[in-house]
């Protein structure tokens, strides 16, 4: 089994603290960001971890290393000055994430979700997690509907930065740079993205205020 955590954004919303630091690097509770997905990641049966590197992306790799006190092997997918964007930034990672479906996880987000080991549904081009729609949030991301993630006008859930997808999901584009929300909107619309409702520990950084309260608790 192979993961991706995509670490290359600058952060902006973290800022002045992503001015110093990546946002992998972020600390929870005395522990890094990247250091509680890898450790969920090797417990969750994953052997190989792709990282792609961005904004002080050699600080990701000062800190991670080869990944062998996690039991994991990582390898990076650079991108620094040309920050491809989470769709841009899968695609070039395609050729090491290999021809089986595989996860990501945004590194900016803090859960206790642990991967399932249950196969993708067989017409689905990919798999969401869901959470509930936090309170900071306008309105929600997307609706389930009988294990399909759909679109709709007033949507309940949130995209909760965790996915499953087939290699051939991004072979339609043959864009560098771009974001995995158009594609996803199609695969919506299709009736090609599955998806489920995450009810436990779900929280995204995003502001330096939500990080405070965060290690408040």
């Amino acid at each position: 089994m192979v993961a991706m955590i995509l670490a290359a954004g600058r952060g902006k919303r973290l800022r002045p603290i992503t001015d110093r630091s990546p946002k992998a690097l972020v600390e929870i509770g005395g522990e890094k960001l990247i250091d509680r997905h890898l450790r969920m990641l090797a417990s969750a049966g994953i052997e190989t971890v792709v990282i792609n590197l961005g904004w002080l992306g050699e600080k990701i790799v000062e800190h991670v290393g080869s990944g062998s006190r996690f039991g994991l092997q990582i390898v990076y997918s650079p991108e620094y000055q040309q920050i491809l964007e989470t769709g841009g930034g899968i695609r070039r990672a395609l050729p090491i994430l290999g021809r089986d479906t595989f996860w990501t996880i945004n590194a900016d987000v803090v859960t206790d979700f642990v991967l399932p080991v249950d196969a993708i549904s067989e017409d689905a081009q990919a798999e969401l997690v869901l959470v509930a729609t936090p309170e900071y949030k306008d309105k929600g991301d997307f609706d389930l509907v009988d294990g399909k993630v759909r679109n709709g006008l007033k949507p309940l859930y949130t995209y909760g930065g965790i996915a499953r997808y087939r290699p051939e999901f991004f072979s339609k584009t043959e864009q560098e740079k771009f974001s995995v929300v158009p594609l996803l909107r199609e695969a919506a619309e299709r009736g090609e993205l599955a998806g489920s409702i995450y009810s436990g520990v779900w929280h995204d950084v995003g502001t330096p205020e939500r990080l405070e309260q965060l290690n408040r608790r």
